[in-house]
This record gives C-alpha cells, structure tokens and sequence, in this order.
C-alpha cells in the first residue's frame, strides 16, 4: 500500500495553488462588472423598444441608433464574458493539474505553462473587448450640440457681468 502524501507535499500544493486562486478572485469582481453593465444595457433597450414605435423623423432615427449601438454593446459584452469565464475555467484546471501534479510527482510544467499562458490571452482578449465596449458606450452618452447652448452665456456668466 503507498504511503499517502506528507503534509509538507500537501502545504506546496497549496501555496503553488493560491496565487492562481487570487486571480480568480480578481476575475470574478470583473464578471460581476460586466454582468451589470449587460444588465444596464438590456434595461436601457427595452425602455427604447417601447418608445421605438411611438417615435417619427429624427427621434425615430435617434432611437434606431441607439439601439444599433446597444446591439453592439450586448454582442461587445457578452463575447468579453465568454472570454473572461473561459480564462477562469483554464485558470481553475491550471490550480487542479498543479494540485495533481504535486501530490503524484508527475513532470507536467509544460502543459501548465502552455495552459496559464492561454488563461492570460482569453483574460487580456476579454479585457479588450471590455475596452472596445466601453468606448462604444461613451458614443451613445454624448450630449447632443443643441442641447449644451454653445453660443449663449451660461447663468453664472451673467451673474458676474451684475
């Protein structure tokens, strides 16, 4: 019968194990980011849905515009998701293999190595598309031109010209 694993074996299996496991942690306060952005996102297409068919000339083409734009938010954030829970399933095999690996002595670091590094590249591609999605939400929050009154004082203006 073999002897089970020392405790020091099981302790650096451990330690090998809870930086990834920190990594995980981070990657789950991301996912929480984004499942809310998507929430608002959702939200927000809705309330346009119900004034879509109500809507005529540039209104109408406003709200057809936004609702490209959150179209394309939606696909933006939800391929970002899938990248991200995809990096933390690796992320979670790579702290299992090396769990595994330790306590039966087996010589796999290349196939962790090769896993961590395609754990980071779905993270950082989830990471960019985040990006991108974020810089597509600030085209639909810009304040229209007419709106801002560029050519008339502002009311603090006028009260130091009193």
């Amino acid at each position: 019968m073999e002897a089970a694993p020392a405790v020091t074996t099981i302790a650096q299996a451990i330690q090998l194990s809870v930086a990834p496991v920190f990594l995980l942690a981070g990657i789950g306060a991301i996912l929480n980011l984004l499942a809310s952005r998507l929430s608002r996102v959702i939200d927000r297409s809705r309330v346009l849905e119900v004034l879509y068919p109500q809507s005529t000339g540039v209104e109408h083409e406003r709200h057809v515009w936004e609702l490209r734009l959150l179209d394309r938010r939606m696909m933006l954030v939800n391929a970002a998701i899938f990248l991200i829970v995809s990096s933390a399933i690796a992320i979670a095999l790579v702290v299992a293999v090396l769990f595994v690996a330790e306590l039966t002595h087996l010589k796999i670091g290349n196939i962790v190595a090769i896993a961590f590094i395609l754990a980071m590249l779905l993270f950082v591609s989830g990471l960019i598309l985040f990006l991108i999605e974020t810089r597509v939400a600030i085209q639909a929050f810009r304040i229209r031109e007419e709106l801002l009154e560029r050519g008339t004082p502002s009311p603090s203006a006028n009260r130091k010209m009193s």
